[in-house]
């Protein structure tokens, strides 16, 4: 893994003599008073300002602000005129420009792309207080206000619009946002090593157009712009031709698998013989295995009049490299640039946007990850390969900033307070949380963390988590001794990654945890026990519970965790997300089978009872995902209906910018096994179009309402399965139908049975009304109960409850708003 320099040894900006800001301000008053004529940063965000390491906004702004530069804040501004940007002044150095935690085109709408009614990173929960693509409408206002001043751009939305993408909303390929935006950078992924680079470069009066070698940055150039001399050019602009560049790992196969096919052994793995960096010494087998044998189309950049002297040392004039036995030898890897289909054939062409995504995903690992370049028109977009990775100390340091942990106090009510009608859902729900890490190596193809994360697993030490956990007992305002979670993207990831450190720069896989978990992944779950063990004897603190979704799959791999989890720290529910019960749709999910879910229930519900508790699972499952048939939704109502779920919030496939998923969805091809325009070389993938067919795989999840009966009636009879409707226990929904219109309910408010609805319950085979449940039988508000008072009024939609959502398929923000310092959400159950 590359060194990076450490966040602490920068010489501070000059600026830090004005100390620290109890709030970052956000009018000129709080700038007087804090004796500042003029902000050197502006952080223009699409949330509400809330001083809290859950949101990007504040970590940003407190990052900066201790390494000396003062830092103002533009909270939602009013984006009608450049004047609302004009409140602070002019910025010394650069805008700092960010949609928010979630993507502001999934916050303001669902998956059928109908608009929300609320946002919950607003006063009040109000919706309408920013724009659709709210990072590309800020950043022209920015440019409008000051046109000299720099504009930098971050957060989850810039992060995934950081290349030419299909956006769902408009059902097209859009351009990369930096072009749209015409921003000078873009920095996607954890920002925090990248903005404190950039901002100490500007201070130092170094042009940003200079600015081009940061990782984790995206920025325009001019084709053949002289500034790139010194490249080499992978073309990978095409496929089934030469310009491949390494073989990419099937994630459908462990390393072991893959070596056996070539008659290798697992212990070449060890050896480093998967280390695409060490390839050509491996045997001519292994060569072919990983692409080794296979011609490389490498070209030299037409700007190139002068290389470098260790360039000119290994290559000729027209950039021929040497051989060794017949093949190429690679150039570096930190000196080479892979060039994708431009964004003028991908839009066109959704074969080579697959394949473009597929090589964008290659490039994923801080190790081993490559520039890409991206031609639009007569401009490149040329990405930087990843940030590396924040060490413990580095975590540790960010977490310890003296944040306020309140939102600011222009947001108070009449009393001063923020419980009131100006609460903040999003604060209130992480409020008595602790974030503990960062990022996730599960790699489920309808999320974004490992896009904007990373997987590799960036953890704070148990000190600096039990100090945050002391500071929320001491300070924060309407503490019970109940911390709501302790978790991140995935609560038992924490200090969990590779063995090896060495493979883990070398590997490619784009999963740890597919299709088995990695023999070279260190599954040890004794660091995230002996904080939890902790953590609950503090004096002051009666209940540690865990909000954050498990990925059960792995904590199978530690039943000792897992026994600690249900004795100590489950509220009653714990929510996981399997996903599915089939093959088909899981594979494209890069999700375990349900043999993980069967044996992870077996060791939840033994460990439940032997505490003496009656705890319960709650499955998460997603409808209309790429790969699902109609087949595949039956059957996982089956299954639902069996193990007696009844889901009262059901979520619907959300195509989020460069997802994997989503360019399934946009391709029809899978690009986890290959993209071919060759008949049989490529996997097609059946894609849930249409609203009509969305409406019945969503109504499958719901078998229960009998809004969706008649819709499922005429599915299951089209199918061949009219055995499955009868009044019988063993079917799946009844012949008669209740009083009611009967017709299809939208996810918003209404996907819930509405309240003084009459169900029917079949008790023996006798259908009794009113919804009296089966003598013995237990219901909880998942598993029957009707809804509680005032349901209709609650979100039921893909969406869950009044608070940070879930999305299926796109930027996963659940449990808790937000990534610190990233913009990105945190996700709900794995």
């Amino acid at each position: 893994m590359p060194v990076a320099k450490p966040l602490n040894s920068y010489k501070p900006f000059w600026a830090k003599r004005f100390g620290r800001a109890k709030f970052l301000p956000m009018s000129r008053e709080e700038m007087n008073e804090l004796g500042w004529d003029s902000c050197d940063i502006i952080i223009v965000t699409g949330d509400a300002y809330v001083d809290h390491p859950s949101f990007g906004m504040a970590v940003i702004g407190r990052v900066l602000e201790n390494q000396g530069f003062r830092v103002g804040i533009i909270a939602q501004p009013d984006w009608q005129s450049a004047d609302p940007f004009k409140v602070l002044g002019k910025p010394n150095l650069f805008w700092g420009v960010a949609a928010g935690n979630m993507d502001s085109m999934i916050n303001r709408y669902t998956a059928d792309r109908k608009i929300r009614s609320d946002d919950a990173y607003t006063p009040g929960g109000q919706a309408g207080a920013r724009p659709d693509r709210a990072s590309l409408v800020y950043a022209q206002r920015c440019k409008e206000a000051f046109p000299e001043v720099p504009i930098i751009m971050g957060g989850i939305e810039a992060s995934l619009r950081r290349i030419a993408h299909y956006d769902y909303w408009q059902d097209k390929v859009r351009r990369s946002i930096v072009m749209d935006a015409k921003a000078d950078l873009l920095l996607y992924g954890n920002a925090e090593r990248a903005v404190i680079e950039i901002a100490h470069r500007l201070a130092a009066r170094e042009p940003i157009e200079q600015i081009t070698d940061v990782r984790g940055t995206a920025f325009l150039r001019r084709t053949n712009d002289p500034t790139a001399a010194g490249w080499f050019e992978m073309d990978s602009t095409e496929v089934d031709m030469p310009g491949r560049i390494d073989q990419h790992i099937n994630p459908y196969m462990t390393m072991a698998q893959q070596a056996e096919a070539q008659g290798e052994t697992c212990a070449r793995e060890e050896e480093g013989a998967f280390d695409p960096l060490k390839k050509l010494d491996a045997p001519p087998a292994l060569q072919d295995l990983q692409g080794g044998a296979k011609p490389i189309k490498l070209v030299a950049n037409p700007a190139l009049a002068a290389k470098s002297a260790a360039i000119k040392a290994n290559a000729s004039a027209n950039a021929e490299l040497p051989a060794r036995s017949g093949r190429l030898a690679l150039p570096p890897r930190d000196r080479t640039v892979i060039r994708l289909p431009s964004y003028e054939q991908v839009k066109s062409d959704p074969v080579l946007y697959a394949h473009a995504n597929r090589v964008l995903h290659l490039e994923t690992n801080p190790g081993n990850a490559r520039a890409l370049v991206q031609a639009h028109a007569h401009r490149d977009v040329w990405i930087n390969p990843p940030p590396i990775p924040l060490t413990m100390a580095e975590m540790d340091r960010i977490f310890g900033l003296d944040y306020a942990r309140s939102p600011h106090p222009a947001y108070a009510d009449e009393h001063g307070s923020h419980d009131g009608a100006t609460k903040i859902p999003a604060w209130e729900m992480i409020r008595f949380s602790v974030n503990i890490m960062r990022g996730c190596f599960g790699g489920c193809t309808f999320c974004s963390i490992t896009e904007h994360e990373g997987r590799i697993i960036q953890s704070r030490s148990e000190e600096s988590v039990i100090q945050e956990i002391e500071e929320i007992r001491d300070k924060v305002k309407g503490f019970t001794g109940v911390i709501s979670d302790l978790g991140g993207p995935t609560a038992n990831m924490y200090r969990i990654g590779c063995k090896s450190p060495e493979i883990e720069a070398a590997c490619r896989k784009p999963s740890c945890v597919y299709p088995d978990v990695c023999g070279n992944l260190n599954t040890d779950h004794g660091p995230l026990i002996k904080i939890y063990r902790r953590a609950r004897a503090l004096k002051g603190v009666k209940k540690i519970l865990i909000g954050s979704g498990l990925r059960y799959d792995l904590a199978v791999k530690s039943p000792e965790y897992i026994k600690e989890l249900v004795t100590h720290h489950v509220g009653g529910y714990l929510k996981i997300a399997p996903e599915h019960t089939e093959t088909g749709p899981l594979s494209k999910m890069m999700k375990p089978g349900m043999g993980a879910y069967d044996r992870f229930k077996q060791l939840f519900e033994q460990f439940s009872e032997e505490a003496g508790k009656k705890q319960y699972l709650i499955p998460y499952f997603i409808a209309a995902h790429p790969g699902t048939t109609d087949e595949d939704m039956m059957n996982l109502a089956i299954w639902l209906k069996r193990n007696g779920f009844k889901a009262d919030q059901v979520q619907t496939f959300y195509p989020s910018p460069m997802a994997t998923a989503t360019a399934m969805y946009h391709s029809g091809m899978n690009p986890l096994k290959g993209i071919s325009r060759i008949d049989g070389k490529a996997e097609r993938v059946d894609i849930v179009r249409g609203d009509k067919r969305r409406r019945l795989h969503k109504a499958f999840l719901r078998y229960h309402d009998p809004n969706n009966w008649p819709l499922l009636r005429e599915a299951l009879k089209d199918m061949g399965r009219a055995d499955l409707i009868g009044n019988g226990k063993h079917h799946l929904i009844p012949t008669f139908q209740p009083t009611g219109d009967g017709g299809y309910q939208s996810a918003r408010r209404k996907n819930s049975t509405q309240a003084g609805t009459k169900t029917s319950v079949v008790t023996q085979g006798r259908v009794k009304s009113g919804g009296t449940p089966p003598p013995g039988r237990i219901l909880t508000q998942h598993t029957g109960l009707p809804p509680r008072e005032h349901g209709a009024q609650r979100d039921g939609g893909p969406n869950g409850p009044k608070g940070p959502r879930r999305q299926a398929g796109g930027p996963t923000a659940g449990a808790r708003p937000g990534q610190p310092g990233s913009g990105g959400p945190r996700k709900k159950p794995r």
